[in-house]
């Protein structure tokens, strides 16, 4: 396990603990003793990481902060869907195009086409990362779960040739989450339903470290009555991260399920609230 995996374990342990125990409102030195650090190793590592303190990330957990932040969000994602714009804050320079599949080539399940796939580190932990000359089509974080990961991209282009390439997937690991601001393009090509496709580029235009429900998700996409298909989509989503499902809760404030872990689906908010201030 390399320094930005030893990391995020330790993130992820003291996450996971003050996620159980946020009612409680639990002292710095019993989060420290969970992730296994001293209590000045904790504060250090997880304010260097995330960008806030422990005590910070507890009070940003709390369902009246997600309930407010819902609120608040109503008029900037108004905004900023009815404009196309991903709203102010944007985490990088890093402009995401989307392409879809048509339904022949989801049919045709990658016939003819070169999938080179490859694991790389990310703050957030390992992710398996897919993509083809048209862009990247499946970024999925792992924990030492690599082979099952790789099994499930490859039940979704059973007909692609794959190519192992973990070099191009650390380079798209440095573009995806850079240590610093880096203009670019990024192209996705995305595999999915007419509606799985809407929801999706909806969720492109949430702002970062701003917070949507599913009902009002579906609101925005004039479905007010669609908030359980939109999850099913949300649900759907094999593109992390840059594809932001992570920023979508429930509508009483709660987290939500997520397919890559809960803990990890609050520390990609706590990271992303950390370089949004």
């Amino acid at each position: 396990m390399n320094g930005k995996e030893q990391h995020y374990a330790a993130v992820s342990r003291a996450i996971a603990f003050i996620r159980a125990n946020a009612t409680q409102q639990p002292e710095l030195a019993a989060v420290a003793a969970a992730a296994g650090l001293s209590e000045f190793h904790l504060q250090r590592l997880f304010s260097a990481w995330a960008g806030l303190s422990p005590k910070r990330f507890l009070q940003y957990l709390t369902k009246e902060h997600a309930r407010a932040a819902l609120r608040s969000s109503a008029d900037v994602l108004d905004a900023a869907l009815d404009a196309g714009l991903s709203g102010p804050g944007r985490l990088h320079d890093l402009m995401v195009s989307c392409e879809a599949l048509t339904p022949g080539e989801i049919r045709a399940r990658g016939a003819g086409v070169e999938l080179r796939h490859g694991v790389a580190a990310t703050p957030l932990g390992v992710a398996l990362f897919g993509w083809t000359r048209r862009g990247l089509c499946h970024l999925a974080f792992c924990d030492g779960d690599e082979d099952v990961k790789l099994a499930d991209l490859r039940r979704d282009w059973t007909a692609a040739n794959f190519v192992g390439d973990d070099a191009g997937a650390t380079e798209l690991a440095t573009r995806v989450f850079p240590a610093t601001p880096t203009p670019g393009t990024l192209h996705l090509l995305l595999r999915g339903t007419n509606f799985q496709i809407k929801v999706w580029e909806a969720l492109l235009k949430i702002p970062p470290a701003a917070l949507v429900s599913y009902g009002q998700l579906a609101g925005h996409l004039g479905q007010p009555r669609a908030a359980r298909a939109v999850g099913s989509a949300v649900a759907a989503n094999t593109v992390a991260y840059l594809i932001p499902c992570h920023r979508v809760i429930r509508d009483d404030g709660g987290c939500g399920n997520y397919r890559w872990g809960v803990e990890r689906k609050l520390a990609l908010r706590a990271w992303e609230l950390g370089r949004a201030v």
